[in-house]
């Protein structure tokens, strides 16, 4: 692999942007945003430079199974199993053959979004170009053949016309605060990495209660507002509902929607008359904030540990399948392992760990425990390592199986025996849930359990009968 930097393989490109600012300094002042341009199908893009790890040539890429069209593979970068797109697939941008791909090397900008790093295959490999953020214009659907919402704009250099990419988006990144590692505290999905949750049980009780009280007071007080405003709740709630989609991909449905009402009646209030509307994803976040379950996309607490070796079933099976669907970086699925190894101590276990993040399922295998969370609970299902760090048992490894797929999609598994599923089904649109739920239906044995997030309910007609143990629902088949 030929590899250089952007500050090595592009030294000279800065030196000539400042250079050209320097000259037009009358039309464009200051330099403010850095980008590195490239081509696709022979129109020109950029991508901003901050995003911008390095620029690279590569081929031979490890295939991966049941990946998208656009996912070439992944690719050892050093250490790092980072996956490859290429960009003019996932736009539906005509590919030439590929006749020789075993020498062909391709033209990679390797991308840093949050914390993930992705390689990306383009036609060519420009420049890196200097302009200022003013003169950055809104995107328009006539300046490409991709979909808009991930242009972020256009911009005019050179005489060349740019169309910027919003990597963040393609990507579907959270970058922030909210995307850095959360280790014993708390962290979420992409549930699946999704949006901030609560961080212990008490503190989510207290919050739930205030939650509840404040809606029983705006119910008091609605009936005396009536007169003096008109009610715009109907409109206001369809608004947060749509947002809540677009900001983080949550549908409201009757799985969740009794949620989702009760939440608005105190958000109504905690926001105040005329502010209810989510404005950004901090605000859906917030919103959100109270729905994720205890421990989800995290390392467990004793506690919850404890609760869900209570509500596993009693199973004499000589081998017990598992389906965890939507298992992010692996946390909840290797947590899930060890309370499985303890409550079944002979059997022999299968759990299916399933993500549509290629990168997390890459890299759990991989996975190394820290410190405060080896000292804990899992110690008797932890070993440690020539470095000094701590990873898992060979027993418990052997029985996972992390494999990047959609659940949405036909899942060609076993008989299962449990489904693992917490805060996964509300991430999904409408029917993409009743797809999955269906093949709970078909996958699940008789004496099988669902577990799905604490504040999700299945559907009424589904076929399942349920019990709530603790903070945990339970789902089992009306027999």
């Amino acid at each position: 692999m030929e590899e250089k930097t952007i500050q090595d393989r592009l030294k000279n490109a800065f030196a000539v942007a400042e250079a050209a600012v320097a000259a037009t300094r009358g039309n464009l002042s200051v330099v403010d945003f850095r980008m590195v341009s490239f081509s696709l199908s022979g129109k020109d893009y950029g991508v901003d430079i901050m995003h911008v790890k390095e620029i690279a040539k590569a081929g031979q890429f490890t295939y991966v199974p049941n990946t998208l069209p656009f996912v070439l593979g992944v690719y050892n970068l050093r250490g790092d199993i980072i996956p490859i797109i290429d960009l003019r697939l996932f736009f539906n941008i005509p590919v030439p053959e590929r006749t020789d791909k075993k020498n062909k090397l391709e033209s990679l900008l390797i991308l840093s979004v949050g914390e993930q790093t992705f390689g990306v295959v383009v036609d060519k490999i420009d420049k890196v170009l200097g302009v200022q953020k003013g003169k950055i214009q809104p995107p328009h659907p006539l300046f490409g053949d991709i979909n808009i919402k991930y242009i972020s704009g256009i911009v005019e250099a050179d005489k060349r016309l740019y169309i910027l990419l919003d990597i963040a988006r393609i990507f579907n990144a959270r970058v922030g605060e909210e995307e850095k590692d959360r280790t014993y505290t708390k962290q979420v999905f992409h549930a699946p990495d999704a949006a901030p949750q609560a961080q212990n049980a008490p503190a989510r009780k207290n919050a739930a209660d205030a939650m509840n009280a404040r809606a029983a007071a705006a119910a008091k007080s609605s009936a005396s507002e009536k007169d003096s405003a008109p009610d715009t709740s109907a409109q206001d709630l369809k608004f947060i509902i749509e947002s809540l989609k677009t900001y983080r991909k949550f549908t409201v449905t009757p799985l969740n929607e009794q949620w989702v009402n009760a939440r608005f009646d105190s958000w109504k209030e905690e926001r105040g008359k005329g502010k209810s509307q989510l404005q950004n994803e901090n605000d859906a976040d917030l919103f959100l904030s109270l729905f994720w379950s205890p421990c989800t996309g995290a390392w467990w607490t004793k506690a919850f540990a404890d609760s869900v070796y209570k509500a596993l079933p009693d199973n004499t099976a000589k081998q017990i399948c598992v389906w965890n669907p939507g298992c992010g970086k692996g946390m909840e699925t290797y947590s899930l392992a060890c309370i499985l190894r303890k409550k079944y101590p002979e059997a022999r276990l299968r759990i299916y760990a399933q993500d549509i993040d290629l990168l997390s399922v890459s890299n759990a295998p991989l996975m190394s425990v820290p410190d405060a969370v080896a000292s804990d609970w899992y110690a008797p299902f932890l070993t440690k390592k020539a470095n000094g760090e701590y990873t898992f048992t060979q027993d418990v490894k052997d029985s996972i199986m992390f494999e990047y797929h959609d659940c949405q999609h036909t899942n060609p598994l076993p008989g299962i025996d449990i489904i693992f599923a917490r805060d996964v089904l509300s991430l999904l649109p409408q029917s993409g849930q009743e797809a999955v739920i269906a093949d709970f239906d078909e996958k699940l044995k008789a004496n099988g359990s669902i577990f799905v997030g604490e504040n999700e309910t299945l559907p009424v007609g589904s076929g399942f009968v349920e019990k709530t143990i603790g903070a945990l629902k339970v789902y089992t088949k009306n027999k």
